[in-house]
């Protein structure tokens, strides 16, 4: 047996979790991201603050390194960026204390939960003996005396337990590994632990504490869901792949380029599955949906069949279901999730994209589509590249109505003075949309937007925790990637405290900070919808109190530049590029700092997304976009013909 509390039993259990896939042992905890309180500082921080200085008196490195966050939403972020960016085989801890400290990481939960991504969270919970209550921060109610706000994660956890006694910690350590390194239920993980039962000591069982190797299965296609697959694809003129995150995560880049090559069958992609295939494959058709690509959206309106590789089909990648318009459609969702492979009545292949792909293409040998098909898909790709071309670089400058460089040459800027190994990383406002279309991917990890949330802040907190990752790689022989965060000024003001963290540990992020003086996404939408961009603007109040007077005089390259970052101020195209290229230089944090027109849209992507119009107004705009709405309403189908493979 050996005495220890219960945190130190957490931090030795932890240290000592591997995961395996392919052969490949890694540790799958990377480290502990936290903030302390009176919650945790004595509990899990007197644990991490043994377990380092143990390590160190041995000469060996920390079994478990500790990152001081600023934020406790952002360092859920930073976790769930890694472990992206690691294909889900490496996670973070993340600790907070009781009341705001913990609730603070619910949106992070939730963000790691819609994106199956694994982090484990370790909130603080008040005492369990109940001696002290209420504390400081406790919640009290009078219908449940035993109610904290940590009960808030249960329907954002795919797995969620309350350590109560020292006896319940093996069961609760356990099962929050069996979630986290399955690639169906993965996602956020909670252990709410009172801070008395933090400190408690108890006599552990050795076996606990032996290094346990959590094996990540690749499950393979089923033979008779495999001859169901291989007679509805021979049987298809017009396919369509719709490649997504489960494409990255298998790691099944070079088994789809090899299918797509063979078949000839075109690849659209999900903002998860960006970089599935490098933008200039022939076969790659960019992002398809409501930000899609024109060619990924003119092939998917014509397609007789999709073949769903690990994606979940959002309302962006179906364009809430508008996308697909051929009355004959028909779906094959290969997914290792049968809650996706059943979706829009499809046919389902269980298993592993990887896997899939490999069976498919030995099954189908002598398959491709026809010429004419051929011929289609390459003219749509010719015709969507010159719009990225023509916006992205255009040959005069171009200005819209503000007067600035547009979002479209910064993007362009960006991507052209970027190496392929970099990452581009974004989340929220007009940029994820926009780079969904116009990114040019050249590597699997090149691209990194998190849209299964799209949550405002998670830019630099996920910047950092991808360049962590990053870091990592290279330590372990791979190359190193410079990441570069583009963030407007919107989400900026909603969690830039990162920049503190990037400074304290010495890890390079390059913030493209994108100041319009307002939100651009929500502006358009907003006009769109027939509601003028109210309140999307910042603006102080005019004479008739409304918000549209001067623009707010505040300095964001100041405010970055106060977190210890460099900032280089930019106005001009030739002075951003420059600006990128002194950035990439760098061996530290940089901010380039640059002012784009908030009126300037990317190109079209001649599809539609499902936000609901005020059937009456007074208002002439809305009338018109409400006529508009209803036009496309129409278009919406339900996808409930059960989809059945053709007999021979």
């Amino acid at each position: 047996m050996v005495q220890l509390t219960v945190s130190q039993a957490v931090v030795t259990f932890l240290a000592r979790q591997y995961v395996e896939r392919d052969g490949v042992r890694t540790q799958f905890f990377a480290g502990c991201f936290g903030i302390f309180g009176h919650g945790n500082v004595a509990g899990l921080g007197q644990a991490l603050l043994q377990a380092e200085v143990s390590d160190l008196e041995a000469g060996r490195p920390a079994s478990l390194p500790y990152v001081l966050a600023r934020n406790e939403q952002a360092m859920v972020h930073s976790a769930v960026a890694y472990a992206r960016h690691k294909d889900r085989l490496q996670a973070w801890a993340v600790t907070a204390s009781i009341g705001p400290g913990s609730a603070n990481m619910l949106t992070g939960a939730a963000l790691a939960t819609i994106n199956r991504l694994p982090v484990l969270l370790l909130p603080s919970d008040t005492f369990a003996t109940r001696v002290a209550d209420p504390v400081l921060q406790q919640l009290e109610q009078p219908y449940g005396g035993d109610l904290t706000v940590n009960d808030s994660f249960r329907p954002l956890s795919r797995f969620f337990d309350r350590v109560t006694r020292p006896e319940q910690l093996p069961a609760a350590l356990l099962g929050a590994m069996r979630v986290l390194t399955d690639p169906v239920e993965t996602g956020c993980a909670t252990i709410a632990i009172p801070q008395d039962v933090q400190a408690e000591a108890f006599d552990w069982p050795e076996e606990l504490f032996a290094e346990r190797t959590w094996y990540v299965a690749r499950p393979v296609p089923e033979t008779a869901a495999l001859d169901r697959a291989v007679a509805l694809i021979k049987s298809a003129r017009r396919p369509v792949i719709v490649s997504g995150g489960g494409t990255i995560y298998s790691q099944a880049n070079a088994e789809l380029q090899a299918f797509a090559e063979a078949t000839g069958i075109p690849v659209g992609e999900t903002q998860a599955g960006k970089g599935s295939l490098a933008f200039d494959h022939a076969q790659s058709l960019g992002a398809i949906g409501s930000t899609g690509t024109t060619a990924a959206n003119a092939c998917a309106r014509e397609a007789d069949l999709i073949i769903g590789i690990g994606t979940r089909y959002s309302d962006f990648t179906t364009a809430s279901r508008t996308q697909f318009q051929n009355p004959d459609v028909k779906f094959l969702n290969i997914n290792v999730a049968g809650q996706d492979a059943v979706k829009h009545s499809g046919l389902s292949l269980i298993a592993d994209a990887r896997e899939a792909l490999v069976a498919l293409q030995g099954r189908l040998a002598g398959y491709t589509i026809d010429g004419d098909y051929a011929e289609f898909i390459a003219a749509e790709k010719q015709r969507w590249e010159a719009t990225v071309d023509s916006v992205c670089h255009p040959q005069q400058p171009n200005r819209g109505r503000g007067g600035s460089l547009t979002q479209n040459e910064v993007i362009g800027i960006v991507n052209s003075v970027t190496d392929p190994r970099d990452v581009v990383v974004c989340a929220a406002g007009s940029m994820p949309g926009d780079l969904h279309k116009l990114w040019r991917a050249r590597d699997r990890k090149n691209y990194h937007v998190e849209y299964g949330f799209s949550c405002m802040g998670y830019e630099i907190a996920g910047g950092l925790g991808i360049k962590m990752a990053a870091i990592s790689d290279a330590h372990a022989g791979a190359y190193d990637r410079d990441v570069v965060v583009m963030v407007g000024d919107g989400s900026y003001l909603m969690m830039a405290t990162e920049l503190a963290t990037a400074v304290q540990e010495g890890i390079k992020i390059i913030t493209v900070l994108v100041q319009n003086h307002g939100f651009a996404s929500i502006g358009a939408l907003s006009e769109s919808l027939g509601s003028q961009r109210f309140g999307t603007q910042y603006r102080k109040r005019d004479d008739a109190g409304r918000l549209e007077g001067e623009h707010l005089p505040t300095d964001l390259a100041a405010n970055a530049a106060s977190f210890g970052v460099r900032v280089i101020k930019t106005q001009t195209a030739a002075e951003f590029e420059a600006a990128m290229r002194e950035a990439k230089a760098a061996t530290e944090s940089v901010v380039v700092y640059v002012e784009t027109d908030l009126f300037d849209d990317a190109p079209t992507s001649e599809s539609w997304w499902d936000v609901p119009v005020s059937q009456v107004s007074t208002l002439e705009s809305t009338q018109r976009a409400y006529t508009t709405y209803t036009s496309w309403k129409d278009k919406q189908k339900a996808y409930l013909t059960p989809t059945v493979a053709p007999t021979a």
